[in-house]
C-alpha cells in the first residue's frame, strides 16, 4: 500500500474493464496505478477516459514486478484468465479474475491451487451476487420467508450473434469455452449461492439451432444436491428476447419468482404475489452490473484480512459444475457425479 491505498493494476482494457475502472476510481481505499493491454493504445484510452494517472503497459510481467501493485484485476479474454491469475498469485498479488476464470478442469484446479499456495486474497467476478435483486432474495431465504428450500432454478437467456463486440472470441470453443462457461456460469453460480449446498449429480442436454457457435448454444441441466434439493439451470444464446436471468425458488412455506414473493407466513391474508421493486438482472450492459459493490467488497476483505464468499476456492465449484454439465452433454446426456476430482 502507498499513501494508505491499495495499488490496483487492471490487465486487459476491453469492454468490462471500463466498468471495473469506474468502480476502482470510486473506492476511497484503492487507486489504479497501472493499466495494461497487449494493445497499448487501448490501455491509454481507458486511462484517459477515467482520468487515471497511472502507468500504461503491454506486458503483464512488467506489471507484476511493480512494487506499487497490490491487486491485479484480470479483465482480458476468457482464455487467458487462468494463466494470468496464476501468474499474479505467484507474484504475491491479490487477484480479481473476471468470469469464466478457467476453461478446462486443469486450469480450474491450477488457479485454485496457486491462490491457496500463495495465500493471497482472491475474488471471482460473479457480479450477480451483488445484484440488489439477488441480495433481497438471499436475505428472504436466510430469514426463512419461504421455509425449507427444495427446488432452485436460475436461467441465463441472452441472445448473442455476430454483432456482439467480442463475437470472434465468444463464438469459438478455444476462447469462449461453452455456453455454460461463457454466460451460463452466472446462473450456475446463483444456483449454488441460493441453495447453500453443492451439487452431487447433474444431467444435461443441448442443441445448436442456428449453428453460429462452435459449441452448442442452448443447454439445459437438471441437478441433484447433496442435501436433497433438486434444481434446473439453462443457458440460451439462440433466444430472441431481451436479456433475462430467471429465478424460481420453491420452499415448504412459500415461493420466490424473480422479484415476486408468495409467503402467507410473511404476508398474512395474501391474495396475490407481493412484489419488491428493485434493480433487476435484466441488462447485459456491464455498466448496469453492480461492479462498484463487488469491488468495495473485495477491498473490505483485503483490509480486514478475511476471505470472500466468492473467492477463487468457492468459484472453483461453480466452474466445476459448468464443466460437469459440458461433460454430460459430451457423454450423450449421461449423469455426471461431482466433484469431478
Amino acid at each position: 500500500m502507498q499513501d494508505g491505498k491499495l495499488g490496483v493494476a487492471i490487465h486487459g482494457a476491453g469492454w468490462v474493464a471500463h466498468a471495473h475502472a469506474a468502480g476502482w476510481k470510486k473506492n476511497p481505499h484503492a487507486g489504479v496505478v497501472s493499466i495494461s493491454d497487449p494493445q497499448k493504445d487501448r490501455a491509454r484510452q481507458l486511462a484517459n477516459q477515467y482520468e487515471l494517472d497511472c502507468s500504461i503497459r503491454e506486458d503483464l510481467d512488467e506489471v507484476l514486478r511493480d512494487d506499487r501493485v497490490d491487486i491485479v484485476d484480470v479483465t482480458g479474454p476468457s482464455h487467458v484468465h487462468a494463466q494470468q491469475g496464476i501468474a499474479a498469485a505467484e507474484a504475491g498479488k491479490h487477484v480479481l479474475v473476471e468470469k469464466p476464470m478457467a476453461l478446462t478442469v486443469e486450469e480450474n484446479r491450477a488457479l485454485r491451487d496457486a491462490v491457496a499456495k500463495a495465500g493471497v486474497k482472491s475474488l471471482a467476478s460473479f457480479v450477480s451476487r451483488w445484484s440488489p435483486e439477488v441480495a433481497i432474495i438471499k436475505s428472504l431465504l436466510t430469514s426463512g420467508a419461504i421455509g425449507q428450500l427444495f427446488y432452485v432454478e436460475v436461467d441465463y437467456w441472452h441472445g448473442l450473434g455476430p454483432s456482439h463486440h467480442a463475437w470472434e472470441l465468444h463464438s469459438k470453443k478455444k476462447t469462449g469455452g461453452s455456453a455454460m462457461l461463457l454466460g451460463g456460469c452466472h446462473a450456475v453460480d446463483a444456483v449454488r449461492w441460493f441453495a447453500g449446498d453443492e451439487v452431487a449429480e447433474v444431467t444435461a442436454v443441448s442443441n445448436n439451432t442456428t449453428g453460429l457457435f462452435e459449441y452448442d448454444a442452448n443447454v439445459v441441466a437438471v441437478m441433484k444436491f447433496r442435501g436433497g434439493i433438486i434444481g434446473k439451470t439453462s443457458a440460451l444464446f439462440d433466444c430472441e428476447m431481451p436479456y433475462q436471468m430467471n429465478i424460481d425458488l420453491a420452499g415448504t412455506e412459500g415461493t420466490l419468482r424473480d422479484n415476486r414473493l408468495w409467503s402467507r407466513k410473511r404476508v398474512p391474508g395474501q391474495t396475490d404475489w407481493a412484489t419488491f421493486p428493485t434493480i433487476m438482472l435484466d441488462s447485459a450492459d456491464v455498466h448496469h452490473h453492480p461492479f462498484d459493490a463487488e469491488i468495495n467488497h473485495f477491498v473490505e476483505c483485503i483490509l480486514a484480512d478475511r476471505e470472500s464468499h466468492c473467492n477463487i476456492a468457492d468459484a472453483y465449484r461453480s466452474h466445476e459444475l459448468c464443466m460437469a454439465i459440458d461433460r454430460s452433454i459430451t457423454e450423450g446426456g449421461q449423469p455426471v457425479r461431482l466433484p469431478l476430482e
